[in-house]
């Protein structure tokens, strides 16, 4: 440990509720070995290292960590010069990420809460990096945090989480875990709840709100009275977050594996039409007397697959998501006489308009939603032309999958699945099973006929011989 932080350190631990080796049973064999060996190189070099946060709650509720995060008191620069493979990344929050040959793991260096106080004089060894950054607090004027590198202590840094069960911390040094917050209580009750006053903690970072419903959901926990209701007061403000964070979250969410019952929630609390307002109310309104269902649906799906460890693409994601949605819109301009194509992409630039000011999805992504869709019509014409060359398209299989989830049910529908299937693994077109060839297969192009060339005095080339 570096000098003249000991004692503070120390005063600070014995203010903790320490839980031993004994008392919590936690071996290192379940934990990350690259995350253990930075622990003990940090040590070897005289700082303090923690692992903190998610990995160590799930590991107390015998889950197995999706990612393990490590808390220091040296520096970024100081990290940096420890580990060769380390890349500084961050402007909000100054991180280090040590590369290894099949992850990353990420290093922060404990922090306090933001304050106006003036900033200390940067030790020599990170003079040069300070010069070259911005300053290291910064907020915006409703007291959001748009930067904050204002370093602190373990107790500090425990403090200024986002919720207690994520504020426990594990120690390399005895192996022993530090709760400053309550939060070992909290997660024997299964209690989602802010540390400290959770309307300024919403306030400070919005998109706490959307990590409050997904770590109830995922957890089976319940938000505290007090922390849902100020979620409740303060569900309007999440559209001030960032777009891309906020899609990136939304991700987090429908990828938890409990995605129908983080929606649940985030239309319980009013956070559903804040994010998405044109399609909640699409949701609740009712087409020929019958309520939209399948958005419930095709959530129940995803989340069956993400549980039994499948993979769905993004652009599936959102196709599964929200195709009733654009179909609906495309099926308004097909009426007003739009042909299929069209309809389908004016529909999904619209839905695009609609979310991506608030929600931001990459283009990449939202064009390879919209061929998911706008590509239904080719799977009706058998063989159409040139078979080969769409079963070829990386998003065939997509293509594919929205189809047989939608739509696989009905009889003709499947046939067409079984036969583009088979063309898929067949290197050469395959013959066209009766009763799917004739009015589904694509019309035949017309030969143009071709002109005769004119000689210049007006007569053509036969009648000038």
């Amino acid at each position: 440990m570096k000098s003249g932080n000991g004692n503070r350190f120390k005063e600070e631990n014995e203010s903790a509720v320490i839980i031993t080796r004994q008392e919590h049973g936690i071996s290192r064999k379940l934990m990350n070995q690259n995350a253990l060996r930075i622990l003990y190189r940090l040590k070897d070099n005289g700082f303090v290292g923690y692992l903190v946060g998610g990995c160590v709650r799930d590991l107390l509720l015998g889950r197995e960590p999706k990612d393990f995060d490590v808390v220091t008191n040296a520096t970024p620069g100081e990290v940096k010069r420890i580990f060769r493979n380390c890349r500084l990344v961050g402007r909000r929050f100054r991180l280090a990420h040590i590369h290894f040959q099949n992850e990353i793991i990420e290093v922060a260096t404990f922090r306090s809460q933001a304050t106006d106080e003036p900033e200390p004089e940067p030790k020599a060894a990170d003079e040069a990096e300070q010069r070259q950054r911005h300053p290291r607090m910064l907020k915006d004027d409703d007291g959001m945090i748009l930067r904050d590198n204002v370093y602190g202590t373990p107790a500090e840094d425990a403090l200024r989480r986002d919720f207690t069960v994520n504020a426990l911390s594990y120690s390399i040094a005895d192996f022993s875990i530090m709760d400053y917050t309550g939060g070992l209580a909290d997660l024997n009750a299964g209690i989602i709840r802010t540390i400290g006053d959770p309307t300024v903690r919403f306030q400070e970072d919005p998109v706490r709100m959307l990590r409050a419903v997904r770590f109830a959901a995922q957890l089976g926990f319940t938000i505290e009275e007090e922390t849902r209701a100020a979620l409740v007061a303060a569900a309007d403000t999440i559209v001030r977050s960032a777009p891309p964070r906020l899609y990136d979250e939304m991700l987090k969410l429908l990828f938890s594996g409990e995605g129908a019952k983080c929606c649940d929630l985030l239309r319980q609390t009013g956070l559903f039409q804040a994010l998405l307002p044109a399609f909640s109310a699409w949701l609740g309104a009712e087409s020929e007397g019958f309520p939209h269902t399948r958005f419930g649906e095709m959530l129940s799906y995803v989340d069956s697959r993400v549980q039994q460890g499948d993979k769905i693409s993004q652009p599936l994601l959102l196709a599964l998501l929200f195709g009733e949605y654009i179909d609906d819109k495309a099926d308004r301009l097909r009426r007003q006489g739009a042909p299929w194509q069209q309809s389908v992409n004016a529909a999904v630039a619209e839905f695009m308009g609609e979310t991506c000011p608030v929600i931001m999805i990459a283009n990449r992504v939202g064009s390879a939603f919209r061929d998911i869709i706008s590509q239904q019509i080719r799977l009706k014409k058998i063989p159409g032309r040139r078979p080969e060359s769409f079963t070829e398209r990386p998003d065939f299989n997509d293509i594919i999958e929205y189809c047989r989830i939608t739509r696989g049910d009905k009889k003709d529908v499947a046939k067409q699945l079984d036969w583009w299937l088979a063309q898929a693994r067949q290197p050469v077109p395959i013959p066209v099973p009766e009763g799917l060839a004739g009015e589904t297969e694509a019309p035949q192009r017309k030969r143009r006929k071709r002109r005769r060339r004119r000689s210049q005095n007006g007569k053509s080339s036969a009648d000038a011989a």
